[in-house]
């Protein structure tokens, strides 16, 4: 058994960077990379994706980022872990055989499946968010459970070069190797959690190392442009040390650090998650060099009886007109065709939203700041149609030559928005499945 895993983290979410995630393949001396590219919008917009074409609904970046990755994971012997897999791990797998075979490169993937359990809503299902059953929200989409490190384990088994999944847990990423490395058993709830606090932490990538931190009066962070993305050295009694490829920028210390454990964390004594209930109120944090945090503690609880499932539904059609004005009055104006905006269209939309970005839009107050000398006036709506949801646009457009003056710059845009609420699952009701594909 080895001493040390080593683990980077090359991406946090869909649209992330893909330069990092190659520095770390090229220069981390990693066992695993792990790809974290899914949030509850993302699948339900890969399930959209794969209704429209079958070979479709896995991660947008895919293709470009297993190309730039393949070689340097086989040079340096890492194993990739990922839920680029998105809606359609299965076809997220053959795209990343045939790009392998462009590269001359053999490779085996390991495919698992098993989270979408679309099939098992009845609509009757409590949402978490709303205490209604689910078809109050309207027309499902689409319905992916959250599996754990048990489904990723299986897959690890199997000895594949590359694992691909759709929607698992993000610290159920890094803690499937770790078990696997260190023949840890799943049902030591102590060690899960332990194991769970390393996940959180690195399954966001550059927000541990300055990334989302950074405030440059309050927090700066030099390096920006350069970000480097986090590695983790785990040993086998749980402890372990987080840092970055040298000369990448960004910064890894205890205040980077302790924002990461938090985030998203409603309850650190109860941090549900398929593996286990994790807490974190003993995690210790110390700094041991520049840009290396040491983690020990953290602790659990048995695994909940229920899996999360994020559900995506059709929410409704969002209209959206800008126009800018600038110079003398800029915000008067601004107001002046909100006004008439809202008195033209109130009695058509329910939900009507119009904002003055630069001035309002964030906070409804100016706080005291002086009067801007450009404002951009931002409309939007809900509707139930994409005829009904372009009116909005269409209205702002129009205050071009009705008045008030000097409106300039106009975009209109409509979109379909797919809201997403969460329900609970009978674990049991889920089985995994691991499909090989090999080149």
């Amino acid at each position: 058994m080895k001493e040390k895993i080593r683990i980077g983290c090359g991406a946090g979410f869909s649209g992330d960077r893909i330069e990092p995630a190659v520095i770390l393949a090229a220069q981390g001396e990693l066992d695993y990379l792990v790809l974290e590219c899914l949030a509850e919008r993302t699948i339900a917009l890969a399930q959209k994706r794969k209704q429209l074409d079958p070979g479709k609904g896995y991660d947008p970046l895919l293709e470009r980022r297993i190309a730039a990755l393949l070689p340097h994971l086989v040079k340096n012997n890492t194993r990739l872990i990922s839920n680029m897999g998105a809606a359609n791990p299965l076809a997220a797998a053959d795209k990343i055989i045939a790009i392998a075979k462009q590269q001359g490169i053999a490779i085996k993937v390991a495919v698992v499946t098993g989270d979408d359990v679309l099939a098992f809503i009845t609509g009757e299902e409590i949402a978490i968010e709303t205490g209604k059953p689910l078809h109050n929200s309207g027309v499902i989409l689409s319905a992916n459970a959250y599996l754990g490190a048990d489904a990723i384990l299986a897959a690890l088994k199997t000895n594949a070069d590359i694992v691909i999944t759709g929607r698992v847990a993000d610290p159920s990423l890094i803690v499937a190797p770790l078990v696997h490395e260190f023949g840890w058993s799943l049902d030591d709830a102590h060690l899960m959690g332990r194991v769970t606090v390393i996940g959180h932490l690195m399954e966001c990538a550059g927000q541990i190392t300055g990334g989302y931190f950074a405030d440059p009066i309050k927090k700066p962070v030099e390096g920006m442009e350069n970000l480097g993305y986090p590695y983790v050295d785990v040993y086998a009694n749980g402890d372990a040390t987080i840092s970055k490829v040298a000369g990448t920028g960004g910064t890894i210390n205890l205040a980077t650090a302790k924002e990461q454990l938090l985030y998203e964390v409603t309850n650190p004594y109860e941090y549900f998650t398929p593996d286990v209930i994790a807490d974190f109120s003993t995690v210790i944090l110390k700094q041991e060099e520049k840009d290396k945090v040491y983690i020990s503690g953290g602790s659990g609880k048995q695994k909940p009886a229920t899996l999360k499932v994020s559900v995506g539904y059709k929410a409704a059609f969002v209209g959206e007109g800008e126009i800018s004005y600038a110079g003398s009055h800029a915000l008067e104006r601004a107001k002046l065709a909100g006004e008439i905006i809202e008195k033209r269209l109130q009695d058509q939309f329910a939900e009507l939203r119009i904002d003055y970005i630069g001035c309002t839009s964030v906070h409804p107050s100016t706080f005291g700041n002086s009067t801007p000398y450009e404002v951009r006036l931002r409309v939007a709506a809900k509707a139930q149609t994409a005829e009904d949801a372009a009116i909005i646009g269409e209205e702002v457009e129009a205050l071009y030559t009705n008045g008030p003056a000097g409106g300039g710059g106009v975009r209109k845009y409509i979109n379909e928005v797919v809201g997403i609420v969460s329900t609970l699952i009978d674990r049991q009701q889920i089985k995994h499945v691991v499909t090989i594909k090999e080149t």
